[in-house]
């Protein structure tokens, strides 16, 4: 069977399946990705670029979309010329989010589209207006409306729809959650697992392992998004305590979601002129390699995953996955996952007092994590491992191929 992969920044959510069919000498894989996208073994990768990015004279409600149909454009010549050269994928597995998929279908018009559907977007009951501290103008309302034009497209467009997890499924419109299937892509368990060997180097040379006490805190980018700002009041409250405990903070200084702050140059700045930290026992890390990222997880006694109502991050499965003591907040992507007292324990998004409560509650009593321990750790084998993934995908798409007679 003939595969076309997607994706912007190739492989992504991709990487396991794509590696998996691989693998298989009866199938060809062929991906498509912009110039950041990484190539894999097998897996020949033809690059593309939009010709120029959307005119300033825009309407600003409207510049993500013209930057999708830039997209759409710049894949649809690259398919066509890959159709001229004579391959015609069977199963085309896209992530839409961007435009990629807009007309692949006229390319490829008998290929079997499976979209990737991340996320669409709310004006109420998800990320928007969650947060106090950024509430939504009208003007604010209007633009994220105005955003979903593309995902719906892409809904009424493709023939298969994925969702990595069941509350993701459900914020997309409910005319179309019944073609939505509910597959996580998976994390590596074997390469995130205990360790009880483990050490980790601070960047001052002082060495921690599973003895001392470690609180980890990971995101892509420091922001609120991800409740950086409660989790340093945490800290900061943790500190004041004299609680003698090392902070492993790591991420970016970058902003993935929402917006920069206007006084700072980035949300880790801005919040550190506010609230008091110990410098020598907060160790801002930035993004690390992975494996050295996995260490300090595998060395953590707490980890702490905030997160507003949004896309739920693989960091939170690979550290449940690690055997961490996760302490999660209580919002819809992570009650999915995490039971409060059964495989971790949960605390209210806002409640800083309480997470700082429920972190030293944590360190001081460490024998009384370690069912919670065990039971993450089961979680993530049993029902969020590559191995589970990757089989619902292939049965997924053996079974649609199937009523093709393919």
């Amino acid at each position: 069977m003939r595969f076309l992969f997607l994706h912007q920044n190739f492989p992504g959510q991709f990487r396991h399946l794509a590696a998996h069919l691989a693998r298989n000498p009866d199938h060809t894989v062929v991906s498509v990705g912009q110039d950041n996208a990484a190539a894999m073994r097998g897996v020949p990768l033809v690059r593309y670029a939009p010709r120029r990015a959307p005119a300033k004279t825009t309407h600003r409600y409207l510049r993500g979309i013209e930057h999708g149909i830039l997209t759409g454009q710049a894949v649809a010549e690259r398919l066509s010329g890959l159709k001229r050269e004579g391959f015609t994928p069977d199963v085309i597995v896209a992530h839409p989010g961007w435009g990629d998929a807009l007309y692949v279908k006229d390319i490829y018009p008998h290929a079997k589209l499976f979209s990737f559907c991340e996320f669409y977007y709310q004006t109420d009951g998800a990320d928007a207006g969650f947060d106090p501290d950024f509430p939504l103008s009208v003007d604010d309302r209007a633009r994220i409306r105005t955003r979903n034009m593309l995902h719906l497209f892409n809904l009424e467009y493709c023939d298969v729809a994925v969702s990595p997890t069941h509350w993701q499924k459900q914020v997309h419109p409910t005319a179309y959650q019944g073609r939505i299937h509910v597959i996580h892509e998976g994390v590596d368990t074997e390469l995130a697992r205990p360790n009880p060997a483990a050490r980790f180097t601070l960047p001052d040379g002082r060495v921690l392992n599973s003895s001392n006490k470690v609180l980890t805190y990971v995101a892509r980018n420091l922001e609120p998004y991800r409740g950086f700002p409660q989790f340093l009041r945490a800290v900061s409250q943790l500190q004041e305590r004299s609680v003698d405990v090392d902070v492993l903070v790591i991420g970016g200084d970058d902003t993935s979601y929402g917006a920069k702050p206007k006084d700072a140059l980035n949300w880790r700045e801005k919040l550190l002129r506010e609230i008091p930290v110990n410098p020598r026992r907060t160790h801002f890390l930035g993004k690390l390699p992975y494996r050295e990222y996995l260490t300090a997880l595998q060395v953590s006694s707490v980890h702490v995953y905030l997160t507003y109502p949004f896309v739920l991050s693989w960091s939170m499965l690979e550290a449940m996955s690690c055997g961490c003591l996760v302490i999660g907040s209580r919002t819809a992507p992570v009650l999915e996952v995490l039971r409060d007292g059964r495989n971790g324990l949960l605390v209210d998004f806002f409640d800083t007092a309480a997470l700082a409560n429920m972190i030293e509650v944590a360190l001081n009593q460490p024998q009384r994590g370690q069912a919670l321990r065990a039971a993450a750790r089961e979680t993530i084998t049993s029902l969020y491992s590559i191995q589970f993934g990757v089989a619902q995908w292939e049965a997924l798409i053996q079974r649609e191929m199937g009523a093709l007679g393919i």
